[in-house]
C-alpha cells in the first residue's frame, strides 16, 4: 500500500467502514457511530484476537490472556457469551468473529480497518523515506503514525496479554517519538523541539537517546550550557541507578558541546545528513 493511499484510508469517513481501535481505549466504530463493545472482559477477548492478526487462538489461550492463573469456574462458558455478545455488537460484521478448531479468531476484511495497522503502514513509509533521504516527508508520515494513538494503549482492558501488548506499543511508540524527533532536528526545528523533548525526559529519565537528542536540541538553540547540565544529570541518575556509565554516543556528545565543535551546529545544506 503507498503512502497515499494510506492517507486516503486513514481519514476516509465512510458510513459503511468498520473501524477498530487499541491504541487507546479498546473501541469500535462504524463511520463516526461508535459500538457498544460491553464489559472490559470482553473488550479484552476483541482486543486478543485483533492482535493475532486472523490467527485462530485456543479456548485456553484466551482465558489466560483475560484472567491469567485465576480463571473463573466457568470460563469457557463466559468466552462463548462473549464471543456471542462481540458478535452482536458487530451487527451486520458479526462473520468477522468466527468459531473453529475450538477457539476464535477475527478474520477482518477490506471494509475494516485495525488503527495499529494503519500506524505500522505509516510507519514503514516514514521508514523507507528516511532512507531516501525525504526527511520531511518521513518526518511528516512519523507523524501521522503517532497521530494513531488515542490514549493509553488497551485502557481499563484487564488480564495479563493485555498487559504486555501495552508495555511493548508504549515501548514502540517511544521509539516513533524518538525518530520523528530526530528528523525534527535534522530539518531545523531544535528550538520547537526542546520542549517536548523536555517532558518525555523527565517521564522516560533513564531513556538514554532522548537525553541525547535534547542536548543536541538546546545546543543548537544556543543553550550549551544547559546541554552540558543534562549530560551531568544523566551520568548521576545512571551511575546512582543503575550503576553504570552513560553509553559512549552520550560521552562523546557531551565532548563535542565542551569542545564546540562547529559540525553539531544546524546546517540548512546539511539537514539530510544524519545527527
Amino acid at each position: 500500500m503507498g503512502a497515499e493511499d494510506l492517507r486516503e484510508r486513514d481519514t476516509e469517513q465512510r458510513d459503511g467502514q468498520l473501524r477498530f481501535a487499541v491504541l487507546g481505549p479498546v473501541r469500535a466504530c462504524r463511520g463516526e457511530r461508535a459500538l457498544n463493545l460491553g464489559s472490559p472482559q470482553q473488550k479484552a477477548l476483541l482486543a486478543a484476537l485483533l492482535l493475532r492478526n486472523g490467527r485462530t487462538a485456543t479456548a485456553e489461550e484466551l482465558i489466560d490472556a483475560i484472567w491469567g492463573e485465576e480463571p473463573p469456574e466457568q470460563a469457557k462458558a463466559a468466552l462463548r457469551t462473549y464471543a456471542s455478545r462481540i458478535r452482536k455488537a458487530l451487527e451486520k460484521n458479526s462473520g468477522l468473529l468466527v468459531s473453529e478448531s475450538g477457539g476464535y479468531a477475527m478474520r477482518t476484511g477490506p471494509d475494516t480497518v485495525l488503527d495499529l495497522d494503519t500506524a505500522q503502514d505509516l510507519a514503514m513509509h516514514a521508514e523507507k523515506a528516511a532512507s531516501t533521504g525525504d526527511h520531511a516527508r518521513a518526518r511528516e508520515l512519523y507523524d501521522r503514525a503517532l497521530a494513531c494513538w488515542g490514549g493509553e494503549v488497551l485502557a481499563h482492558v484487564p488480564g495479563p496479554y493485555a498487559e504486555a501488548h501495552r508495555t511493548r506499543l508504549e515501548e514502540w511508540r517511544l521509539s516513533l517519538q524518538e525518530h520523528r524527533l530526530d528528523l525534527d532536528l535534522q530539518l531545523g526545528g531544535h528550538a520547537e523541539a526542546v520542549s517536548e523533548l523536555t517532558a518525555l525526559t523527565a517521564a522516560h529519565p533513564l531513556r538514554e537517546r532522548l537525553r541525547e537528542l535534547l542536548m543536541l536540541a538546546l545546543y543548537r538553540s544556543g543553550r550549551q550550557a544547559e546541554a552540558l547540565a543534562v549530560y551531568a544529570d544523566t551520568r548521576r541518575l545512571l551511575t546512582d541507578e543503575l550503576g553504570v556509565e552513560p553509553r559512549p554516543e552520550l560521552a562523546e556528545l557531551q565532548q563535542r558541546i565542551l569542545e564546540a565543535d562547529e559540525a553539531l551546529s544546524y546546517e540548512p545544506d546539511a539537514a539530510s545528513a544524519p545527527t
